[in-house]
């Protein structure tokens, strides 16, 4: 992957070899995304490249991207990390899911689990068997099916991949963890296996004549650093990705009308340490709340065309848990994504690609899948055009999928308020207007293959917001109705008789990753 085509050329001196690997990677910001990328490139390519990271202490990192979905394991599987070492270092608790309170009322609460929900059977996906008995009466709550949601809700947690010698899988998870003890963990990862770390501000970038391409960055100090890849993970600012190739932006502000944001960590967390995201909803937005070993993450993000930023903070810090250990932090920020991912050699990682809000927290897996992309991708000196190309593509579906799937939980809502009046008559893409139309007439969910969401996840949220299919697939019948009830009544007994036995959230933690003091 990382080696460039050889040309062989019949010549008296025998064969001519052309080189055109990459040599030298360059990446500009560290923060969560720039450690990720360089532990990534290090572990996978480390014999390979010479990686230097510029990053400048005086420049502040976003930390907001605390909480992770489950493909967080193919990061840490790629790395060799172990899971409890990690969470111990970084303050991390597990995470089942998320909790969303008051989008479809303002009384109403739901839960978008991680994992499969029941078992499925034959040709059908379960869900498929429960809207037949639910359409007959049956128990209308699909969360009674999923063990992950059953653990969440009893707040305990166990990593095993069976329910005892059943054919139901145990709890999917993910973590929350605090963002700069990852960055520093992963620094010293990158750094223990050769990536250079240099301190400074960036006050130029030299361009290459006629294509273009970045040539070099310039340092504060007057120092240039050289490089033939560049990859940008400078965040909102995209100094080399917007600042130096001008690259323009996708904005998606009339889908996701939300504009700024506060964050701020309060003591905590107390009991019960709950092992899931909160999503509160609130007049003109949302507000997180992530529970941690030694601290809880909180923000709220809001649109400023329907609240002040000062009745932004009153709402905020009128819903904490504990007291707030330091002043809040504002973000003011629009969706979208660049134009390109990739553009001429430089590749932009992070939230220097977009920004899309944490409603599903999503921010650390679209680094992790820009990387994986680029590995994919890997040029050589030619920057073959088809490879950005496709790359491009790539990135892109992967963030309108993400989009409509944020979307969906404003536009299915049921609230009184303006901001909620707005985003339910707002127009939506046609390919979310097509998902959620088949899914109310038929039952059945639509999900394209570089959709980051599982059919399970549209199901959860889809249930959750309140669009309950009209029918269920034929074939659901191919049992009789005893049988459909013994099928039903097993999964539920399965998972009312083992969930009990599992430790507690803090339990679990306090036994295989208490935070290293």
């Amino acid at each position: 992957m990382f080696s460039g085509p050889v040309r062989w050329a019949g010549t008296r001196r025998g064969p001519v070899i052309n080189d055109n690997r990459i040599r030298k990677v360059v990446i500009v910001g560290g923060g969560t995304a720039g450690w990720i990328t360089a532990a990534v490139l290090a572990r996978v390519a480390g014999s390979t490249l010479d990686i230097e990271l510029v990053e400048s202490a005086e420049i502040g990192t976003v930390g907001v991207g605390e909480a992770t979905i489950p493909q967080i394991h193919l990061l840490l599987n790629v790395l060799g990390v172990d899971e409890f070492d990690f969470l111990s270092k970084v303050q991390g608790t597990y995470k089942l899911g998320i909790e969303f309170r008051g989008w479809t009322r303002p009384d109403h609460t739901y839960l978008h689990a991680f994992g499969p929900v029941g078992r499925d059977l034959g040709t059908l996906l379960f869900h498929h068997y429960w809207l037949r008995s639910v359409h007959s009466g049956g128990n209308p709550d699909l969360l009674a099916y999923s063990v992950t949601a059953a653990a969440a809700r009893a707040n305990r947690m166990a990593t095993v991949a069976r329910i005892e010698d059943t054919s139901l899988q145990g709890p999917t998870y993910a973590f929350h963890f605090d963002a700069m003890l990852v960055a520093k963990y992963l620094r010293e990862y990158a750094e223990k296996r050769g990536v250079i770390r240099t301190e400074g501000k960036i006050v130029q970038t030299l361009l290459r004549e006629p294509d273009g391409f970045i040539d070099a960055i310039v340092l504060d100090g007057g120092r240039k650093i050289a490089g033939e890849l560049f990859i940008d993970c400078s965040g909102f600012r995209g100094l080399l990705i917007e600042e130096a190739l001008h690259t323009g932006y996708e904005n998606w502000s009339a889908w996701l009308p939300c504009d700024r944001a506060l964050a701020v960590p309060c003591e905590g967390p107390h009991e019960p340490l709950t092992p899931y995201t909160a999503a509160i909803a609130h007049k003109a937005g949302w507000q997180w709340r992530i529970p941690l070993q030694h601290r809880v993450g909180n923000g709220y993000i809001y649109c400023s065309r329907y609240t002040s930023d000062e009745e932004a903070r009153t709402t905020l810090l009128g819903n904490l848990d504990g007291k707030v250990l330091k002043d809040p932090w504002p973000l003011k920020f629009v969706t979208g994504h660049r134009r390109q991912f990739w553009n001429r050699n430089c590749v932009a990682i992070g939230l220097a690609s977009g920004f899309l809000e944490p409603l599903e927290s999503t921010s650390i897996h679209l680094a992790q899948t820009g990387v994986s992309h680029l590995l994919r991708y890997f040029p050589d000196k030619r920057f073959e055009p088809r490879e950005i190309e496709e790359y491009n593509r790539k990135c892109q579906s992967e963030y309108e999928h993400v989009r409509d799937f944020i979307v969906m939980h404003y536009h299915v809502n049921g609230r009184p308020e303006p901001f909620w009046k707005m985003c339910r008559e707002m127009e939506i893409s046609a390919e979310l207007t097509r998902k959620m139309e088949l899914f109310r007439g038929t039952g059945c969910i639509l999900r394209h293959e570089d959709d980051v969401f599982t059919e399970m996840s549209w199901l959860m949220v889809m249930i959750g917001q309140g669009i309950m299919p009209e029918a269920h697939h034929p074939l659901a019948h191919v049992i009789t109705d005893a049988q459909l009830e013994e099928f039903l009544g097993n999964i539920r007994r399965i998972i009312d008789r083992n969930v009990p036995k599992m430790p507690t959230h803090r339990e679990f933690v306090e036994r295989h990753c208490r935070a290293v003091a």
